[in-house]
């Protein structure tokens, strides 16, 4: 097998955005992009040196030895199920929540799972260097081409099982995508009072950065932890006329007390 193996993507998506491009700058040749949406496909296809639109599933005369799945979670197994590959292919997949098996129903003896633990998003460059990821095979052969993916765009590179990467991934909703929303709600009360988001901007920073640094249990502050209920019957009030917000800050302000104040 060639040291460097050439590269098909299933998917156009954001992940497959920032991935593609980093495995063609380490030398791993994309050839082949296939997407439900065409446009998608060659969107992506024209950040790579190389690389063409596939038009369908039927990869068996194809070039590449790697295939990887970066799709939506509820796709995979569609596509594991409807995929044809060429011999001795490596199939892997993206998924954080996916168990390695979601694989077993493509007629293909090396299966793998390649998880990078960050947020993409097409507009945003992203350096893989710093990012996190995360392997599972089923054999030691795919093993070594994951690794050998992997540590090419990656200074953090470690096997994984299913069950742990699956509580990677819900640690990571937790982390990013409820915080953002919580973010997304703050911007609606500021704008909804003619208040500019840039004014949480210092605070937003601080907090993630204490965090960081001594850890988020030891950073709560507000008046949740303190039990200060005047307050929070205070913003109660002010929410009353946004019924889900006002569930939210309740949910989240008893749950605080319940933690803090188990005495």
């Amino acid at each position: 097998m060639p040291e460097q193996p050439k590269v098909s993507f299933i998917g156009s998506g954001n992940l497959a955005w920032h991935l593609a491009p980093a495995l063609d700058n380490a030398g791993f040749i994309v050839t082949e992009v296939y997407s439900r949406n065409s446009r998608h496909a060659e969107a992506l296809t024209g950040r790579l040196y190389q690389a063409e639109v596939k038009t369908s599933l039927d990869f068996s005369t194809s070039t590449s030895k790697v295939f990887i799945i970066a799709i939506s979670d509820d796709a995979i197994k569609e596509v594991a199920t409807e995929i044809i590959l060429p011999d001795e292919a490596f199939l892997i997949q993206t998924s954080g929540s996916q168990p390695l098996n979601i694989l077993q129903f493509a007629a293909i003896d090396n299966i793998g799972s390649f998880y990078p633990l960050q947020t993409f998003s097409k507009s945003k460059r992203v350096d893989f260097k710093t990012v996190p990821i995360f392997i599972e095979s089923n054999t030691e052969e795919i093993e070594k081409i994951m690794m050998l993916l992997a540590k090419a765009i990656s200074n953090n590179v470690r096997k994984i099982g299913s069950e742990e990467r699956k509580a990677l991934h819900v640690a990571a909703v937790f982390a990013s995508n409820f915080t953002n929303y919580m973010l997304t709600l703050s911007k609606e009360i500021l704008e909804k009072n003619s208040l500019s988001f840039d004014l949480l901007k210092p605070l937003i920073t601080e907090t993630i950065n204490k965090s960081l640094s001594v850890g988020p249990e030891n950073s709560q502050t507000g008046p949740a932890i303190r039990s200060d209920l005047e307050i929070l019957d205070h913003h109660m009030e002010f929410l009353k006329d946004d019924p889900a917000m006002a569930e939210i800050y309740q949910l989240i302000s008893q749950a605080i007390i319940d933690r803090y104040n188990r005495e």
